[in-house]
């Protein structure tokens, strides 16, 4: 087993490791299903219901309940398989990954667009550097 406690400790960052990709085998399948139109009608008309049916944990379930991108993500969901329940949701991927920062959309393309976040700052959350 290999050990990736490390990436944990990067802050403002999921890793989608290979643990992660199988706690998230489920969700992620979840996600690749709204992908056909009568999937994404049947989700909309009851989310929690559709939601039954695929064996995911009730963390898995409560984040996307929620759209709690970042919540789904640390339960294994990669944001790639995540992308199709913003479509289904008729948001944009910028406007997702800008809710997943705590800013504006806005706010979110201005630094994108000026080259992203900074390297310079907090490195290590255990280490507050």
């Amino acid at each position: 087993m290999v050990d990736n406690s490390q990436f944990d400790d990067i802050p403002g960052t999921i890793v989608f490791t290979a643990e992660r990709s199988h706690e998230g085998f489920h969700l992620n399948q979840f996600c690749m299903s709204l992908m056909k139109p009568g999937n994404r009608e049947r989700f909309k008309a009851n989310e929690a219901a559709y939601l039954d049916e695929w064996p995911i944990t009730e963390a898995q379930k409560q984040a996307v309940l929620d759209r709690d991108y970042n919540a789904m993500m640390a339960n294994g969901g990669n944001v790639y398989f995540l992308a199709k329940i913003f479509a289904t949701d008729g948001i944009s991927f910028q406007s997702a990954a800008a809710s997943m920062t705590g800013m504006s959309e806005a706010e979110y393309a201005e630094m994108m667009l000026a080259g992203g976040r900074s390297p310079d700052g907090v490195r290590s959350i255990k280490e507050g550097r």
